[in-house]
């Protein structure tokens, strides 16, 4: 990997054509001598440490055809002599610090196909003269500061293929021109002021895949024309004030594999022809004013991974027929009108997951035995309801990180298991017949050895009055010891030893996410130097091989360490890295995501266990072992895999999680070469009111800002 500075000198390479100088650790400013070079057609910088501005003599390289110095940390402001190049096919500058505003000029460069400026700090308007170039396909200037409306003249652009101006302050309405443009498959505006309504020349873009107009200001209705998006598979209208009803016409897209209309004010019920997208997996009405019953028909809707109703007025039963839809991984129907009975086909979805929230509506009965086999769930919410019932059902869901029973009418005891040992007060307040919270005797496990009459009662209560005067003379024992073994080693100044180091003298807890036969005890011995296998910002990565013959990896945090040097106490848990990665990846579940098997600690010490990748990371194959040898078809396989896992992180998760530390050191390789996204512990769960804005903490490994730093739902 090369370092250092351009030299000015390279301006006398007068015969240069090609310059390539991408991903390297190159520094320094982009040398005015580069305009020197009169016949350089491709000069590819990107994913460098450039500074500086764009130099003003670029435009000199009359023949330049592609410009890219995109990742970098350039400042200063596009040069007016941009447009004098015309012959550039391809300008692009993205995931800088450019600010000032768009040239003029820059229709001058009629030849221009690709200009992306997009993650910079452009301002001021996208200037009319853009219409003059009629040969561009890509236009991307999402995450600047663009404002002002959108120039009725880009539907000049008869070859536009991808418009993407998300995240910026543009206001004005859609210019119906958009619509007209025959080649376009892909327009996103997410997150302006927007306002207007949708034009009706919508049904016009009949190449267009992706549209995705979210967190505007639009008004009106959802225009019956939209049965004219023959090719759509991502339709995204959420948080506007869109009214009135879904359209029956909507039925008339039938590639759409996406559907997102929450955060509106639409009404009515549910049109029957959405049973015609035989393709939709995703789809999200939430926070509407829906009303009716939840279509029995739906269960036809067989690709469905994601179903979310809630916070509507959604009334009646839960559809039996939802027990067709087999590959749904997430069902959200909570804050509504239903009632009846939970179905018990329910559990029959074995694919369901990542989370069933049927909190707060009117449900009633007990929980059907049959949701015990949801073996899989993660999240399981039947809240403020009117449920009933004893909770051994749930005895069996041993991979729920997160359970919430309150208010409802449940009785009798608690399952003896991992979770309901560790679950809050909170989640199961309002239970008024169930066992009080607390109590060791509520765990079923228990009833069996208790018995019922008065003289069993007292006699407990005899004896534990016993065990705690037993208890009280002890501790008073063991107070006088500890005190002058504390004085003792104070004046001897003997320092912790590496047992100590981590932290095992103090007592651990294990809370195992998948099923497994491991001891604390092996894991704590694998934890030696010669058992690293990486280290990163969060921490130190071991192997592990356990007795029963199994490889895992064992991540093993950094401390978190108080302002003055000393260790915090066990509070700090709840947040560092350790946090991030149980919250993260207790809750999901993806092929190309690196399987969370448990986690244990103690006061001072936090250990995450994963599955262990023999194959190592994709930044050592590539750089230190086998990249040349890494065949290119088996690189675009990693390339998809991985970005296959951050989609379903991005678009599928809710709220949606930004890793904010992808690299190739991030992405491990399985024993097939498949790759897996690990490395949680900078992950953030987005909010949905600040779903895809980069935090104001820069976060990453140092001296490397991940691309999920600046994620935005365009990817």
């Amino acid at each position: 990997m090369l370092s250092g500075e351009l030299p000015p000198e390279i301006g006398d390479c007068t015969e240069l054509v090609e310059l390539f100088l991408y991903e390297n650790n190159l520094s320094g400013p982009l040398v005015k001598e580069l305009g020197k070079l009169n016949n350089l057609e491709k000069l590819l910088l990107w994913q460098n440490s450039f500074v500086g501005s764009i130099p003003e003599e670029i435009g000199n390289c009359s023949k330049l055809k592609v410009f890219d110095v995109s990742l970098n940390s350039l400042s200063g402001i596009i040069p007016d002599s941009i447009g004098d190049l015309v012959e550039l096919v391809e300008f692009m500058i993205s995931n800088n610090n450019v600010s000032g505003s768009i040239p003029d000029g820059i229709a001058n460069a009629v030849n221009l196909q690709q200009l992306q400026l997009d993650t910079n700090q452009i301002s001021g308007l996208i200037p009319v003269e853009v219409g003059r170039l009629i040969n561009l396909q890509v236009f991307f200037a999402w995450d600047n500061n663009l404002e002002g409306s959108i120039p009725l003249s880009i539907g000049s652009c008869s070859n536009l293929q991808a418009l993407d101006l998300s995240h910026n302050a543009l206001t004005g309405s859609i210019p119906p021109g958009l619509f007209q443009l025959q080649n376009l498959t892909k327009l996103l505006l997410i997150s302006n002021d927007i306002s207007g309504s949708i034009p009706l020349e919508i049904g016009n873009s009949t190449s267009l895949v992706r549209l995705r107009l979210g967190n505007n200001r639009i008004t009106g209705e959802i225009p019956k024309e939209i049965s004219g998006l023959k090719s759509i598979n991502f339709l995204d209208l959420s948080g506007n004030r869109i009214s009135g009803v879904v359209p029956n016409e909507i039925g008339g897209c039938t590639e759409l594999e996406m559907i997102d209309l929450s955060n509106n004010m639409l009404e009515g019920p549910l049109p029957d022809s959405l049973l015609s997208l035989s393709g939709l997996q995703v789809l999200d009405v939430s926070r509407n004013r829906l009303d009716g019953p939840i279509p029995a028909s739906f269960g036809r809707l067989v690709s469905l991974n994601k179903l979310v109703m809630s916070q509507n007025e959604f009334s009646g039963a839960i559809p039996k027929s939802l027990q067709l839809c087999l590959g749904l991984q997430f069902l959200d129907l909570s804050s509504n009108k239903l009632s009846g009975e939970i179905p018990p086909e329910l559990g029959n979805i074995q694919a369901l997951e990542i989370a069933l929230n049927l909190s707060c509506n009117g449900l009633t009965g007990p929980i059907p035995v049959q949701i015990g086999a949801l073996s899989k769930l993660s999240t399981l919410d039947m809240s403020y309801n009117k449920l009933e019932g004893n909770l051994s059902p749930l005895s069996h869901l041993d991979n729920l990180v997160s359970l919430n029973i309150s208010y409802n009418n449940f009785t009798g005891y608690l399952p003896d298991n991992k979770l309901f040992r560790q679950i809050s007060e909170a989640d199961l307040a309002g239970n008024q017949g169930l066992c009080s919270f607390g109590k060791e005797s509520c765990f079923l496990s228990n009833v069996a050895k208790s018995g019922n009459g008065k003289d069993e009662y007292r006699s407990r209560n005899a004896k534990r009055l016993r065990l705690a005067l037993a208890l009280l003379i002890t501790l008073t024992i063991a107070m006088m010891i500890m005190g002058v073994a504390a004085v003792l080693r104070a004046r001897r100044g003997i320092k912790g030893d590496d047992e100590s180091e981590l932290g095992e003298s103090w007592p651990w807890q294990f809370t195992p996410f998948q099923k497994l036969n491991i001891s604390v005890e092996r894991v704590l011995k694998c934890l030696v130097d010669t058992n690293v296998i990486g280290k990163g910002c969060s921490g130190v990565v071991y192997r592990a091989d356990m007795d029963n013959g199994e490889t895992i990896a064992v991540k093993k945090l950094w401390p978190s360490m108080t302002v003055d040097g000393a260790y915090d106490d066990e509070k700090s848990a709840v947040r560092d890295s350790f946090s991030a990665e149980v919250k993260t990846l207790g809750s999901v579940r993806h092929k190309n995501i690196v399987r969370f098997l448990g986690c244990c600690w103690n006061k001072r010490t936090r250990l995450l266990m994963y599955d262990y990748m023999p194959n190592g990371s994709l930044g050592s194959l590539l750089h230190e072992r086998m990249g040349s040898s890494l065949e290119w078809e088996l690189r675009y396989r990693i390339l998809l895999g991985a970005a296959e896992g951050l989609a379903y992180l991005h678009h599928d998760c809710v709220p949606p999680i930004v890793h904010r530390d992808i690299k190739a050191n991030n992405i491990l390789i399985g024993l097939e070469f498949e790759p897996y996204i690990a490395d949680f512990g900078l992950a953030k769960l987005v909010n949905d009111g600040d779903f895809a804005r980069s935090s104001n903490t820069i976060a990453g490994s140092y001296g490397y800002i991940a691309p999920g730093t600046h994620f935005l739902p365009t990817l």
